[in-house]
């Protein structure tokens, strides 16, 4: 009498992907966006780190975000343009929504954190003195390492608005 193999054991749920595979995920919304997303990412890297990062206490985060997001959606948009998110398993919509879900949050405090070090300064004689959280710290500015910062917030929020415009698009995709 031969044994039937359990069918639990050999078949599995075909992955959930709603995405194209290849190069052909450039060509849609979600893969312009997350090019966006990794672009101007490394742009608020590379901004907050040719800085002196004079407030480490508010520009840590920013950079810890902006170096680990910019690291998550390169994997991220790799796994799709080589083809292996068919092979892992899983509801990829739902892993679309939920990274962009989590990343939309990290970056939005990283852009709160940028922007107060931007806006918490006055100026003095041409230099840009931050004088906020009042106690015995004062941190100085020059007007280049202020402007770099005030860059570095507005590409942060223009990456929030990426990472959140992802965020729906998983949304719809995963409620289809």
């Amino acid at each position: 009498m031969a044994d039937t193999p359990n069918p639990a054991a050999t078949s599995f749920p075909a992955p959930t992907v709603s995405l194209p595979l290849g190069v052909g995920i450039l060509r849609t919304y979600s893969g312009a966006l997350i090019c966006l997303e990794i672009v101007f990412g490394a742009l608020v890297w590379i901004l907050i780190a040719s800085t002196n990062v004079s407030v480490p206490l508010l520009q840590g985060w920013p950079m810890f975000v902006s170096l680990t997001m910019f690291i998550c959606s390169s994997t991220y948009l790799a796994l799709f343009i080589l083809g292996l998110a068919e092979r892992i398993n899983t509801d990829w919509n739902f892993v679309d929504m939920f990274y962009h879900f989590i990343a939309l949050l990290c970056y939005f405090g990283a852009f709160l954190l940028e922007a107060t070090v931007s806006s918490a300064g006055a100026y003095i004689n041409g230099t840009a003195c931050i004088r906020r959280p009042r106690g015995n710290i004062i941190t100085f500015l020059d007007y280049r390492e202020y402007n770099i910062n005030v860059a570095a917030a507005i590409f942060a929020f223009i990456v929030t608005i990426c990472y959140g415009c992802s965020m729906f698009m998983g949304f719809k995709r995963w409620r289809k």
